[in-house]
């Protein structure tokens, strides 16, 4: 019924930046929030940002001041921009939609993508 659409992923210099875009497709009605996590190789994946529909946000500490997400409710898409990038900051990213509503169906629904890879590395 939804689907997550991901990109802006790939092989960055450290300190260089990328733009990672999620749009959720679908009959939606409306979301709770939308956020992106990642998970590196041997790691537990981690959440790295998230933005309710009120524009509320957090931030994983290992990103704060470098990374900056935002949304656009009306077109069901979040972004989220990355600067000064880290080695440390490579892995999978996914992108979650939380709370989904969909019209015509009864309860909310949580949705991933199926993954960005981002790489820093000289």
């Amino acid at each position: 019924q939804v689907q997550l659409v991901e990109s802006g992923g790939g092989l960055v210099q450290p300190g260089g930046s990328l733009r990672l875009s999620c749009a959720a497709i679908g009959s939606i009605a409306s979301i709770n929030a939308m956020g992106w996590y990642r998970q590196a190789p041997g790691k537990q994946r981690e959440l790295v940002a998230v933005i309710t529909s009120a524009g509320s946000t957090n931030y994983a500490d290992s990103v704060k001041g470098r990374f900056t997400i935002s949304r656009d409710n009306a077109k069901n898409t979040v972004i989220l921009q990355m600067n000064s990038l880290k080695p440390e900051d490579t892995a999978v990213y996914y992108c979650n939609a939380d709370g989904v509503r969909t019209r015509g169906a009864l309860g909310r629904n949580d949705y991933w993508g199926q993954g960005t890879q981002v790489t820093v590395s000289s």
